[in-house]
C-alpha cells in the first residue's frame, strides 16, 4: 500500500493537477475568507467554512475522476490487478494519496482563525469544530469520486456522474422538502432509488440475474409495505434524504458542535465507499 500511496501522491505534483487543485481550492477558501471575515472584520470563521462546502461538487471531480478511470482506460490497471499487492493496497494507497492532498489544503486553512486574533476574540471552539468536518465532508466525498471512478474507463464520464452525483448530495434535503410528501410520492422515489441502486450493483458484477432479481425482490418488498402500511412513508422522503443527504450533517459542526454521531456518519461512508470500490477491483481482478 506505501507503495502505492508514494506513487500516486507524487504523480500529483509530476502534473498539473495537483497543482490546479491546490491553488483553485485555496483561492475560493481565501476569497470568501476576505468577504465574509476580514473585510467585514467578523471573528466566525465558521461562516466562511459553511459558505464554501459547494467547493467539493466543484472541485473532487476533476481530482478523482481520473483516478482509476484512467488506468482502466490505458489497461495499465492489469499491472496492479497481476501484482502481489491486494485489492484493498490498491484502493487504500490511492484513497490516502489524494486525502493527503486535502489534508495539505486543510492545514493552511487551520492558520485562517490564528490570523484574524488581530481583530479581536476569535471563537476558537467552531471555528476548529467547523475546519473538521470540512475535513470529513471532504473524504466522504474523495470516497465516493473513487468509487464513482472505478465503475469506467473514462475520465470524462467519470468527472459528468461524479459532479452529478455530487450535486444531488447538496441539493438532495431541499428538493425532498419541496416535492410532495404524500406516501405515494415517498413509495415512488424509494422505488426510484431502488432501481438505481440494483443499476450501479449490475455495472459492478455484470451479472443480470443477480442485479434484475434484486431489483424485483426489493420492489416486491417495498409494494408490500406501501399495501400494507401506507403510513409508515409519510414523511419519509424528507427523513431519507436528510440521511443520505452529505451535506445535511455538516451543519452541526460550523455551529461548534462535534457530535459523535455526526463524525461515525461520515467516517462510515468513507468506510462503505471504499469497500464497494474494493468489490469493484476485485470483480476485475476475478473476470
Amino acid at each position: 500500500m506505501l507503495a502505492i500511496y508514494k506513487k500516486e501522491l507524487r504523480s500529483y505534483f509530476t502534473s498539473m493537477i495537483g497543482y490546479v487543485f491546490m491553488s483553485l481550492f485555496l483561492s475560493i477558501v481565501s476569497f470568501y475568507f476576505y468577504l465574509h471575515n476580514l473585510s467585514q472584520r467578523v471573528a466566525n470563521f465558521e461562516y466562511t467554512v459553511s459558505n464554501v462546502s459547494f467547493i467539493f461538487v466543484l472541485l473532487v471531480p476533476l481530482l478523482t475522476m481520473r483516478i482509476i478511470a484512467e488506468e482502466n482506460r490505458q489497461k495499465t490497471d492489469q499491472l496492479l490487478l497481476t501484482s502481489p499487492v491486494t485489492a484493498t493496497d490498491i484502493v487504500l494507497g490511492k484513497f490516502f494519496a489524494v486525502f493527503s492532498i486535502l489534508a495539505m489544503i486543510i492545514a493552511v486553512i487551520s492558520t485562517y482563525p490564528l490570523i484574524m486574533t488581530r481583530y479581536g476574540k476569535v471563537p476558537f471552539a467552531s471555528a476548529y469544530a467547523s475546519i473538521i468536518g470540512f475535513l470529513l465532508l471532504g473524504g466522504a466525498y474523495l470516497a465516493m469520486g473513487l468509487f464513482l471512478s472505478s465503475l469506467t474507463d473514462s475520465q470524462v464520464i467519470a468527472g459528468v456522474i461524479t459532479f452529478i452525483v455530487f450535486f444531488l448530495t447538496l441539493i438532495l434535503e431541499v428538493i425532498a422538502r419541496r416535492i410532495s410528501t404524500s406516501n405515494k410520492t415517498a413509495y415512488i422515489a424509494f422505488v426510484i432509488l431502488w432501481l438505481v441502486v440494483c443499476l450501479v450493483l449490475w455495472i459492478m458484477m455484470r451479472n443480470l440475474t443477480v442485479a434484475f432479481g434484486t431489483g424485483i425482490a426489493g420492489v416486491v418488498a417495498l409494494t408490500g409495505i406501501y399495501m400494507a402500511k401506507p403510513v409508515l412513508f409519510d414523511g419519509a422522503l424528507i427523513k431519507v434524504a436528510s440521511w443520505l443527504s452529505a451535506m445535511a450533517r455538516f451543519s452541526n459542526f460550523y455551529r461548534g458542535i462535534l457530535d459523535l454521531s455526526d463524525i461515525i456518519y461520515y467516517i462510515s461512508l468513507i468506510f462503505v465507499f471504499l469497500f464497494l470500490t474494493i468489490q469493484a477491483i476485485k470483480k476485475k481482478r476475478w473476470s
